[in-house]
């Protein structure tokens, strides 16, 4: 079953970016951490919707957390910029959808190590079946559901994105 057509989910885009905007005001730089290939493809389409919209003198970098998130302890999460690029700076995870939160946590866990400003957390779609101290703090839709079903996003390398409950 659809749950977000490509309509929707560029809507909550936007929102989410203006947001992002809102809560970081008078930050000379943000950097959007994607997760993998879903959550990097979703990270690029806010940096697309927040390069028009962002102040002059804002400098938003876009980088990217590899990570397995079946297995994230197999090997260590990787961050594809220099700790000393990401230290004193505000960092936002970004990850197309937010389940248990294990791999958001084991995502974060290099990052504490280059001392940013703050972390935050931008995902499309959040569930509600947290087993890891791990909040939201930018959501596209948040959605309880039953722990058998299965959120599929279809983000990247698509004509039109959508959202699908299987």
């Amino acid at each position: 079953m659809q749950i977000l057509d490509d309509r929707q989910i560029r809507q909550k885009i936007r929102r989410i970016a203006i947001e992002i905007l809102e809560r970081n005001y008078g930050e000379p730089e943000i950097v959007l951490a994607g997760l993998n290939n879903n959550g990097m493809g979703f990270a690029q389409y806010l940096l697309d919707e927040l390069l028009p919209i962002a102040p002059a003198n804002l400098k938003i970098t876009l980088t990217r957390i590899r990570l397995n998130p079946a297995n994230p302890v197999e090997y260590e999460p990787v961050v594809e910029m220099e700790a000393d690029a990401l230290r004193g700076k505000p960092v936002i995870v970004v990850d197309d959808v937010a389940n248990t939160g294990r791999t958001i946590f084991y995502a974060v866990q290099p990052l504490l190590k280059a001392i940013p400003k703050k972390i935050e957390v931008a995902v499309l779609v959040d569930r509600k079946h947290k087993s890891f101290p791990v909040k939201a703090d930018y959501v596209g839709l948040s959605l309880a559901t039953t722990l058998l079903e299965d959120i599929d996003v279809q983000i990247r390398g698509v004509d039109k994105m959508a959202v699908f409950l299987n």
